[in-house]
Order: C-alpha cells, then sequence, then structure tokens
C-alpha cells in the first residue's frame, strides 16, 4: 500500500509538472486546427525533451526528499555500532544501559516527533494523556514508527526481542524541525507536528545527546584525547549549535573560553547562493558531501585536498580526511548526492507570518536598506547575499577571525536574509554573538559609520523581519 501511495504520488506530480508547462508555453499558441482538443495542445506544446526534464526534475525532488529525511548513508556502524547511543537511549529495561531517554527527555534536548507519522490511535492516546511520556519504550516505540526526526532505529525480526539493534541519523536531524499543529497534555509547544523541512532546528541540543553514548572512545581517539575532554567540550555546545570543525582542528574552545561551535544555519532559500556556509567551505553539494561523510560518519567517497594542510587542519591531515577513498559498492554517499542537491535547492525560504513584523516600518526600512544603511551592497536582493564568491574578511565585518580561520579561507560568507524570522532563537552571527537583530544593526552603524537614527535602526530590523 505504501508504494502504492508513493507512485500516485510520483504521477501526480509529473501530470502537475507537465501540464503546468503546457499551459505556460501553450499561451500563445493556437489548439490543433480543427480540434480545440486540450490533449493535442498538450502533445503539441511539449517536446520529447520537456518531457524527459520534467519527469527527471519531479524523480529527484521525490528522492532527495526521502534521502533528506530518512537515508543514515550507512551512518549506523557509527552512532549505534561504535558508540552504542541505542543502548542509550534504549535504558536497562530493554536491554540497553543507564536509564534510558523517555519521550520527556528526548523532546527537551529539542528533538522532534513527526505527527504524520503517528497512526491516528496513537495521536488520540496522546491527545487524552494516556501515553506514558516517562518510559524509554515509548522513545523506542516512536523510533520504530520513524517518527522521531532525523533517527533511524534499526530493529530484529524477533518479536521476543524488540529493541534497537543499532541506530544512525539523517541530515533532517539538524535541519528540520515541526510547526505546531499539535498539541497535548505533558508536550511542549513545537515539540510534535508537521515537517518543516530545510528549518534549522536550535532547539536541538546536539552535544547533549552525543554524550549520552556509552562510548566516546572513536572520537576521543580521532581527537588524540581523553573521553572526559570530548563530554566537557561537548556539554559547552547547548541548544541549537553544532562544530563541524572539530574532527577537522581539534579546537572546542575559542580564546575566550566559551565553545567554539556555532548555530545549526538553515538549509533553505539557497538556490542561487554560492557558498552557504558560516566560513565559505563550498557549494551545498560540497557540504552534503563533507557532512555525510566527516561528521555523520556515513560511508562515502570524499575529496578535498584543502584537507591535508596539516597546520590549520591537524585532525583532518593524520586522519586522511582529504581523499576518503570507498569502493564503489560500498559508497552510500555519492549517487544520493544530485537529487539531495535538488531537493535542498528547492526548499524556499518561508514568508514571515502576518503580524510578525511593522508592514509601515517595513516599508521605510526597505529605502534604508538599498539607502543610508547600504544593507544591499552585500546582502543583494533578492538572493540576499553577493551573487558570486560571497566571503569577507573579518576586518571588513569587524568582527574577529577566530572561526573564519578555522575555514578554508579565513573568511566569512555574507549569510542570506529571506526567512530570518524562523531562526531567532540563539542570537545572530555564526556563533549568535549579537542577542537581537538590533544588535547586529547597531555592530554595522558602528562598524560603516553609517549615521542611523534609532527610528531608522528599527526601521531596518523590521524590514528584516519582513524578508
Amino acid at each position: 500500500m505504501e508504494k502504492y501511495r508513493q507512485d500516485q504520488s510520483m504521477a501526480v506530480l509529473v501530470v502537475s509538472s507537465l501540464l503546468t508547462l503546457a499551459c505556460t508555453q501553450s499561451q500563445n499558441r493556437e489548439a490543433a486546427p480543427g480540434t480545440g482538443d486540450p490533449v493535442a495542445t498538450l502533445a503539441e506544446a511539449l517536446s520529447s525533451n520537456d518531457v524527459a526534464i520534467a519527469q527527471h526534475a519531479t524523480q529527484a525532488l521525490e528522492d532527495g526528499r526521502h534521502t533528506f529525511r530518512f537515508d543514515t548513508f550507512g551512518d549506523e556502524d557509527f552512532w549505534g555500532g561504535a558508540l552504542n547511543l541505542h543502548q542509550a537511549i534504549e535504558g536497562v529495561a530493554l536491554g540497553g544501559v543507564g536509564p534510558g531517554v523517555s519521550p520527556k527527555t528526548a523532546l527537551a534536548v529539542g528533538l522532534k516527533i513527526d505527527i504524520g507519522a503517528l497512526p491516528l490511535a496513537i495521536r488520540k492516546l496522546l491527545k487524552a494523556g494516556k501515553i506514558d511520556l516517562n518510559d524509554p519504550a515509548t522513545t523506542v516505540a516512536l523510533i520504530k514508527l520513524n517518527a522521531v526526526i532525523g533517527i533511524t532505529g534499526f530493529f530484529s525480526d524477533d518479536d521476543d526481542d524488540p529493541g534497537m539493534k543499532s541506530m544512525g541519523i539523517q541530515c533532517a536531524l539538524c535541519h528540520s524541525t515541526v510547526d505546531s499543529s499539535f498539541s497535548a497534555p505533558g508536550i511542549p509547544a513545537g515539540a510534535i507536528g508537521h515537517r518543516l523541512d530545510g528549518w534549522a532546528n536550535r532547539d536541538l541540543n546536539v552535544g547533549a545527546i552525543v554524550a549520552l553514548a556509552p562510548t566516546l572512545k572513536p572520537v576521543a581517539d580521532l581527537l588524540g584525547v581523553t573521553e572526559a575532554d570530548v563530554r566537557r567540550v561537548l556539554g559547552a555546545w547547548g541548544p541549537g549549535k553544532f562544530d563541524a570543525e572539530l574532527f577537522l582542528d581539534g579546537q572546542g574552545f575559542r580564546p575566550d573560553g566559551k565553545t567554539a561551535a556555532v548555530l545549526i544555519p538553515p538549509a533553505f532559500g539557497l538556490a542561487g547562493v554560492n557558498l552557504h556556509t558560516w566560513t565559505g567551505w563550498g557549494s551545498v553539494t560540497h557540504w552534503n558531501a563533507f557532512v555525510a561523510t566527516i561528521e555523520m560518519h556515513g560511508k562515502g567517497r570524499f575529496f578535498d585536498p584543502r584537507l591535508n594542510n596539516a597546520a590549520k587542519f591537524p585532525i583532518a591531515a593524520r586522519a586522511g580526511f582529504a581523499d576518503i577513498k570507498i569502493g564503489p559498492d560500498d559508497d552510500k554517499v555519492t549517487s544520493k548526492l544530485p537529487a539531495l542537491h535538488v531537493y535542498e535547492l528547492d526548499i524556499a525560504a518561508p514568508a514571515p507570518p502576518n503580524g510578525s513584523f511593522d508592514k509601515d516600518a517595513a516599508a521605510r526600512g526597505d529605502k534604508l536598506f538599498s539607502g543610508k544603511a547600504a544593507c544591499n551592497r552585500c546582502h543583494s536582493e533578492p538572493l540576499w547575499t553577493e551573487p558570486g564568491w560571497n566571503l569577507h574578511t573579518p576586518a571588513e565585518i569587524c568582527v574577529d577571525d577566530f572561526q573564519a580561520k578555522r575555514g578554508p579561507e579565513d573568511r566569512y560568507r555574507t549569510s542570506p536574509l529571506a526567512g530570518l524570522w524562523t531562526h531567532q532563537k540563539g542570537g545572530f552571527f555564526h556563533d549568535g554573538r549579537f542577542a537581537t537583530l538590533l544588535d547586529v544593526v547597531d555592530h554595522y552603524n558602528d562598524c560603516f559609520k553609517l549615521g542611523l537614527s534609532a527610528g531608522e535602526k528599527r526601521d531596518v530590523v523590521e524590514y528584516v523581519k519582513s524578508l
């Protein structure tokens, strides 16, 4: 039945794409002479190449969505096989270790539940408060339903042994959240709802989740430190932050003693954007390959000779991350990259909700944005970043160079602004150093000596909130 639904969904999408294309192209054409037949018009409007393009685009979109939401790239051998993280989730009652992870604990560290994966009966029980949210067995049952976004459990077929044998993670773990469409007793707002792919999960405490693992020896061995050191670094991250460079340079903390982790960015509104990470590592698909193989510990081929720079990336150089070789039959990443790229580029930045900004102030801010405030010289409409090589030195934007030096170009990317309203939690800039948008405008007003009045600053803020 599930395969039938997927095929039907695919058929509807293909037909929709073809009809849209046909209608667009046939607006300036006459119907087939003497027929007026829309089918004839459709056949006339579409070449075989048009059909092939539409079918390929639709298939890529569907495949990319599935990869984004559900593909572990074989990383279960690390998270389950090496770190035994699934045992920490299960707890001793299900053959694991420790107290286990209850739904309340899981939601408290920012994990999200996909309401679309829950049977109606389960939804009703949740609404009635009749599901034990303090029992790790409930968490395991939710994982088995594929309802915990970003986590896949691997189970045996033995009904007498219901526990997990391993677990893996997906892209959606950090780059999806849910809406607030579902509420129930004991469930925090925004914890259960419909998927919002591409949104940064600023509630997710990745460090706390990884630190639950019974052993972190593989990580400690990679970094050349103790497990206690690793747990101290992970404990400093906090909600909404992750440190992708830790496995490259081993720097857990900034010189001021604060965590070296940076905010999880959104994965929407990236079509047309060149370099898209905080420090300009590469394109969307470069970063997908990087994260899948190095951060998620999936099984894939990866090549980036910049990681051979032992002075800048001592961990990566020693581990051979610059050229990760794997046989084509074992590669679970490379074949998924094209469709994943298509899907991510198709995720548009969401429009702000009605009433979330002052329209009159935003109209004034629009003029300031491309005028006196000079924001548009970097945040070029409608990309909201520079078309091309969108990087700047730390001095150019009046900030320190710590995080910039952890990247390959010693620079910071101009971040796109569309949909900024979705990820205000945790602050702004790569590390959340500015608590509010007004703080950001104040910073640039001082940096560039713009001479904005208090009212003009507020107008710019309202305009940015409207994007």
